[in-house]
């Protein structure tokens, strides 16, 4: 036996949908907790700051009190003097895009496509999976994005990663590595294109983005080693590769340990 309650408004015999645990609802307290102010969402007010963003110089607008959550913006517009206009950043070498979704993260703790829960199998999956090409009006879903710096289209959550690492948003670098880690299928092309991006837009001390691409080729390898992109991009260089290669002698020599541990009968 069990009892059904419904909330005074719901029509009796209504179902109440559950409340699906998302990776913002975390996330946005900790944003809520350094704003020191109540929900981010709906009751912000302060100075409105005005970005350019892009060779096409797109513009964006955000509360002041919001970007100030990132050390980048927090020091750009600390010396910044009202003058009766507002105050204005200018991000040439951002994309719209990717800037777009750090904004998004700023105010809501995520970005689109969310993060979600599964109690049931207690494994997280990203909105919309089931249809990787749905744009619900949001935002794209896609795993890649063209990246016009680039010239041609890298992993979307490995640009955003970067854009993470600049503005000093350690929590959104860890929320874009979870989510590009639920990503499958992706051409070798791409993968080794958004590597290089990596070590291009990050510092030599960062090591988890760089980490996760090394470890995605070497348990990738037989697919690699059939790669012709692969051996281009070898020739290239770089200290991608010579980091690969000392990941490669470092799991080498796992394997050969572990052959050479007594086995437990």
């Amino acid at each position: 036996m069990f009892k059904r309650s419904f909330s005074s408004k719901d029509r009796v015999g209504k179902s109440v949908k559950p409340v699906k645990k998302t990776y913002r609802d975390q996330t946005k307290v900790k944003l809520q907790e350094k704003l020191g102010s109540p929900p981010i969402e709906g009751n912000l007010a302060g100075p409105i700051v005005t970005l350019v963003v892009g060779r096409d110089q797109r513009l964006f607008a955000a509360h002041e009190d919001v970007l100030s959550l990132s050390p980048f913006f927090s020091a750009a517009l600390k010396h910044q003097i009202l003058d009766g206009s507002s105050k204005q950043i200018s991000l040439q070498d951002e994309e719209p895009e990717i800037f777009s979704c750090v904004l998004e993260y700023l105010y809501k703790g995520d970005y689109y496509p969310r993060l979600l829960h599964s109690k049931r199998r207690n494994s997280w999956y990203l909105e919309d999976a089931k249809d990787p090409h749905k744009t619900g009006g949001r935002g794209s879903s896609e795993s890649v994005v063209f990246h016009p710096g680039v010239g041609n289209f890298i992993l979307r959550d490995t640009a955003i990663y970067c854009a993470a690492e600049k503005f000093g948003l350690d929590d959104l670098k860890g929320l874009a590595l979870k989510k590009q880690g639920l990503q499958i299928g992706i051409p070798v092309d791409v993968i080794l294109r958004s590597a290089r991006y990596t070590y291009n837009n990050t510092p030599d001390s960062e090591s988890r983005l760089r980490a996760h691409f090394l470890a995605l080729i070497i348990r990738s390898r037989k697919t690699f080693k059939r790669s012709g992109t692969m051996q281009m991009e070898m020739e290239s260089g770089g200290k991608l590769f010579f980091d690969l290669f000392v990941a490669m002698c470092n799991h080498i020599d796992d394997l050969v340990e572990i052959s050479r541990s007594p086995k437990v009968i």
